[in-house]
């Protein structure tokens, strides 16, 4: 095969997967729009919405804090070498906290979900649809999408926002404590600058992006899960998707978030 051969099929295999991609995207928006009147209509499932709170929730705290404890400490280390050369490191709470807040904890947090808890519901969905307990549920006239899919989303989007506070208070907290006691800077001059610079629409911006991260993952994972196929391959193949699709939405989602909250001055 020439050269001019090999590069137009190179252009139509890419040509082809992008193709993929959109026919993909454009099935999982068609399903979440099918889907959507069911948020409001009866049964609301409240019983089901509080379980799975339970299970994304505080099934996840654990990894939440220790997830934030560690990500604190490591901003103060990393900041303070920085501040340092410039003898600024008195200064260096306002920058840290606003990390944590605006990005560090809604990012890390939607990441730790992702993989603990939106894994787990596409393995369950996955399996349940594979040994057609979905199929039985629709058989005995039971909404699949309405029981299985509604309680889980609306449970994590819920969820998300309370441990990303959680994130924030674990990491604000370990980085004053390894910056006073480990480091040595003047705790009054690190306060200071917090409560000088510190905004609550930093807090706020951080928190909002947790509901449609929330959303946006546990869409994703229930989707996949759903609509898994090819018995216990496919389960896997549809819980690694669900992760990989999930912190990649994450990482996109933020980068679109904080530029319009940049534009909007918030």
């Amino acid at each position: 095969m020439s050269a001019i051969e090999n590069f137009f099929a190179t252009i139509g295999k890419i040509y082809f997967w992008f193709l993929d991609i959109v026919k993909n995207w454009g099935r999982f928006a068609l399903f979440e729009v099918h889907i959507l009147p069911l948020y409001f209509r009866r049964p609301w499932r409240i019983k089901e919405i509080l379980q799975q709170m339970v299970i994304v929730g505080v099934g996840s705290s654990g990894v939440i804090i220790f997830t934030g404890i560690f990500t604190g400490m490591v901003e103060a280390v990393q900041l303070y070498q920085g501040f340092h050369e410039f003898g600024a490191e008195n200064m260096m709470g306002y920058p840290i906290v606003l990390s944590i807040f605006r990005e560090l904890g809604p990012v890390f947090a939607g990441l730790m979900v992702t993989s603990r808890a939106i894994s787990a519901m596409a393995a369950e969905l996955g399996t349940m649809r594979v040994t057609e307990q979905i199929d039985a549920l629709d058989t005995l006239a039971v909404n699949s999408k309405q029981y299985l899919i509604i309680p889980r989303v609306v449970a994590t989007t819920i969820s998300l926002p309370i441990l990303i506070l959680v994130f924030d208070a674990m990491g604000a907290a370990s980085a004053y404590l390894v910056s006073i006691y480990a480091l040595g800077i003047n705790e009054i001059e690190y306060t200071q600058t917090i409560n000088m610079y510190l905004d609550l629409s930093d807090i706020y911006t951080g928190v909002s992006k947790g509901f449609i991260f929330g959303f946006l993952i546990s869409a994703i994972g229930t989707y996949i899960g759903y609509n898994a196929r090819g018995g216990a391959r496919g389960v896997g193949q549809a819980t690694t998707n669900a992760v990989v699709l999930g912190a990649m939405t994450v990482f996109v989602m933020d980068y679109f978030l904080s530029s319009f909250f940049l534009i909007m001055g918030w």
